[in-house]
């Protein structure tokens, strides 16, 4: 072919912007990396994922990459009758007919016009019911893996876990072997979804799982020094090419208010007159929000641990799907006198700047609920981490971070009357831990780093990778 011809390829992330801002900083280096690259991500307008600010700035600011929004669908029946895995993937599969609509009537005749080829439709963990329009319409299909390969690992034997265990895993007493992991797993560390092999989430995993295999290729979100036996597990010819790119970040950060821009400039000023590596830094992602009670045992284990601390804190939603949000009144959710006492030394607000703010020198940790975007800019900084999942596969990258890599210390659930509620005591030991200058995980971490932002550059093991995905969908042309 002619090597100066143009190539389309089309991204269909899952709503929600962890799995949309990984999707878009990867096409962003497919742009980057080859100039004959355009794409087109095709976005699903859902009331639990406004997504608009963030996707207006990137197509005004990034050439090549073009969004555009399908048609709003009707919301299936909602969590309350079935798991939010269930209400996603219905949601997505109703989208189908417009996704089809849109590929033929403006991507294809785009295509035409303009001299491009459509080299690809890449789809996420939840989308994978589109690999049929693919199919339809002759397109190679590819998985963009939004998380890490031993949560990749986990999927690909999830059909074997299934035929060979008959009963739920929450009774299953015994520990798992999956490949993708040198340790033993226990049961309760994985997506609590599939703890439940009747509910309706299972059944989505299992299809999902599947549906993998069908795809072209793998790209995953992890770098080979950071998961090289889950990487090599995949050697044994039984799953299409697994290509690892990451780490694949959102450097820049993304601001979408004046008000988020207003608390940027008042955490940053903050941090700078801090000392180097002395706060430790608590943040829960998009959706980590906890109650009164819960409040007030990291409040009670932050102030005895004595270290300096910026804490992100946002209050539950009281409605279905939707995110949390900021505390209105601090004062009203936080012990009594817990701020004039902690003045000078803390610092509470709501929406934080995670990259900016891990990217400081004055951070010396950070309590993460180990979503897999935080967990890489984290090590991206040499930042150890504290783990405390919540939801989805944070438990398992947990489990993996510390017992599998030595690249985390540990929070432990109980203790309390409520088993789910981390203690005040255990807030501080994981502050203390994690913090401890010395402590041979702060080694590694920093170690870690070096070694992901070497294997993006010319020369290391993800260039490599990115190059052999690229010449692969070249070929398949």
């Amino acid at each position: 072919m002619n090597t100066m011809k143009k190539l389309k390829v089309v991204f269909l992330p899952s709503p929600g912007i962890g799995h949309l801002v990984s999707t878009v900083e990867f096409a962003k280096c497919l742009v980057i990396r080859d100039g004959r690259f355009s794409i087109t991500v095709i976005t699903m307008t859902a009331p639990f994922a406004n997504t608009r600010a963030y996707t207006e700035s990137v197509a005004a600011s990034v050439p090549g990459i073009q969004f555009i929004d399908l048609p709003q669908v009707n919301l299936p029946a909602g969590p309350e009758t079935q798991s939010g895995e269930a209400f996603l993937s219905l949601f997505i599969e109703n989208h189908k007919p417009h996704v089809k609509h849109t590929i033929i009537n403006h991507i294809s005749s785009e295509s035409k016009s303009d001299s491009l080829q459509l080299a690809g439709l890449f789809v996420d963990f939840f989308t994978t019911t589109m690999i049929d329009v693919a199919n339809e319409l002759g397109i190679p299909a590819y998985l963009y893996f939004t998380s890490g390969a031993a949560m990749l690992g986990l999927m690909l034997h999830l059909q074997t876990l299934y035929a060979e265990i008959a009963t739920d895993l929450k009774d299953y007493t015994g520990e798992l072997r999956i490949p993708s992991f040198l340790n033993s797993v226990p049961p309760l560390v994985l997506p609590s979804v599939l703890l439940d092999r009747k509910g309706s989430g299972y059944a989505w995993f299992l299809y999902h799982a599947r549906r993998f295999k069908e795809t072209k290729g793998i790209v995953v979100n992890t770098f080979s020094e950071l998961e090289p036996h889950a990487l090599n597990s995949f050697s044994d010819g039984q799953n299409p090419a697994i290509y690892s790119v990451g780490p694949v970040l959102d450097l820049q950060g993304q601001t979408h208010s004046q008000s988020d821009r207003a608390g940027h400039d008042k955490i940053m000023k903050w941090l700078d007159k801090q000392p180097p590596s002395s706060v430790i830094f608590l943040c829960f992602g998009s959706w980590g929000a906890f109650g009164s009670a819960q409040v007030t045992e990291i409040a009670d284990g932050i102030e005895r641990s004595g270290y300096r601390f910026l804490w992100s804190l946002r209050q539950p939603s009281s409605a279905g799907f939707n995110p949390p949000s900021d505390y209105t009144n601090l004062d009203g959710v936080l012990p009594e006198g817990f701020l004039e006492r902690t003045d000078g030394k803390g610092l509470v607000c709501g929406w934080t700047p995670q990259v900016a703010v891990l990217a400081h020198h004055a951070i010396g940790g950070f309590v993460s609920h180990c979503g897999w975007n935080s967990v890489l800019e984290s090590l991206w900084f040499g930042v150890p981490i504290a783990v405390w999942p919540l939801y989805a596969e944070q438990k398992l990258n947990a489990f993996e971070l510390v017992k599998e890599l030595g690249l985390a210390v540990e929070i432990r659930e109980g203790g309390g009357g409520d088993d789910m509620v981390v203690v005040a005591e255990e807030v501080e030991r994981g502050v203390r831990s994690v913090m401890d200058g010395d402590n041979e995980v702060r080694k590694r971490v920093q170690e870690m780093g070096e070694n992901s932002r070497k294997s993006v550059m010319e020369g290391g093991s993800s260039f490599a990778s990115f190059g052999r995905l690229i010449k692969d969908l070249m070929e398949r042309i």
